[in-house]
């Protein structure tokens, strides 16, 4: 990954893909499954329930 100052994104020399570093280190996360400890789990689990409860209140 190459990083590009000028839009402050991280592009791939190979596949052409452009990231910020904020979704790169979501990537990463994503990418190493069975590291959350239980509070990371549970602290996931509530934020996905409340990103789908707030969508139904929309």
């Amino acid at each position: 990954m190459q990083y590009i100052s000028m839009t402050k994104h991280y592009a791939c020399k190979s596949c052409g893909l452009s990231v910020t570093q904020q979704e790169l280190f979501e990537l990463r996360q994503q990418l190493r499954p069975g590291r959350d400890t239980e509070s990371e789990k549970r602290k996931k689990a509530q934020k996905e329930y409340l990103k789908w409860w707030l969508a139904k209140k929309k």
